[in-house]
């Protein structure tokens, strides 16, 4: 997927990564290009814009990409829109932090199945992108891996990081910790997806009202392909101090680099994780 017109920017991202100033574009004006979508006419996180002028912060300091942030889905289309608005043939990536059903027409989901699975193209999912069109878009559920059922759990929890190899995942320590809302999930199938991140379930009371998962299985992280692209999905990101962690940013930084076709990384599944690894 990596093309001639962004083979300088690509060389100068990876050498320098998340806190490259803007200036190692010297030799190319070009940057990709990231779509945004955050709330909805539901619910929108108060971590959304947070997360929106993250984005944009870890887009500018790489030099990759820059971002265009949108809270309807009038972009995500293929038709020729007004004036000077982009469709998506202009976006490398598409990122979901929305909730909820947003307004969007048979043609224009059509179109995003084309955006990923032929043309080959990005999706990234934070947090409440997995409680999007639950029940009325079955094809973006299965694209994104799971939905959202509750959340249990708002505390510190560890995290395990089950590949340590993946472009996205290796900067991580084997295990960390983290304070946000945990999400459980639904329609999720750890034979579909490669599991980066999960909790640790000894970190949390399982006994807590509303815990449905007998697995034991609290996946945080994942990657997937989709017909010719790849997704990934972070259920993290309720909390700006997330939002804020150096780590995280590097993650999502991986995670476009990933998604865009600049990395490689292994998408086959991984066993659950036992007590003793």
């Amino acid at each position: 997927m990596v093309t001639a017109r962004w083979t300088v920017l690509v060389a100068a991202a990876l050498v320098f990564g998340l806190g490259a100033p803007s200036g190692v574009r010297a030799q190319s004006e070009e940057k990709m290009h990231l779509l945004v979508l955050g709330g909805s006419d539901f619910f929108a996180h108060d971590a959304v814009s947070h997360a929106m002028f993250t984005m944009a912060k870890v887009g500018e300091r790489s030099g990759l990409f820059d971002v265009r942030f949108r809270t309807d889905m009038e972009l995500v289309s293929k038709a020729k829109l007004k004036g000077n608005r982009k469709n998506l043939d202009y976006f490398d990536a598409v990122m979901f932090y929305t909730q909820g059903d947003l307004e969007i027409g048979e043609a224009e989901k059509a179109d995003l199945m084309r955006f990923v699975k032929e043309d080959g193209k990005g999706i990234l999912v934070a947090h409440s992108g997995t409680d999007s069109f639950r029940e009325t878009w079955p094809e973006y559920i299965e694209m994104v891996g799971g939905a959202f059922v509750n959340h249990p759990w708002h505390q510190e929890v560890r995290v395990r990081v089950e590949d340590g190899s993946h472009p996205i995942s290796r900067h991580f320590p084997r295990t960390f910790a983290i304070t946000d809302e945990i999400y459980q999930l639904n329609r999720y199938s750890r034979d579909k997806v490669r599991v980066l991140l999960s909790m640790d379930p000894s970190t949390v009371d399982l006994t807590k009202k509303g815990v449905r998962r007998e697995d034991r299985d609290f996946a945080l992280a994942w990657v997937k392909e989709f017909g010719n692209g790849r997704v990934f999905t972070c259920v993290l990101g309720h909390r700006n101090e997330v939002w804020d962690d150096p780590g995280i940013q590097k993650m999502w930084l991986e995670a476009f680099r990933w998604a865009v076709g600049i990395t490689d990384g292994e998408t086959g599944a991984l066993p659950l994780p036992t007590d003793d690894d």
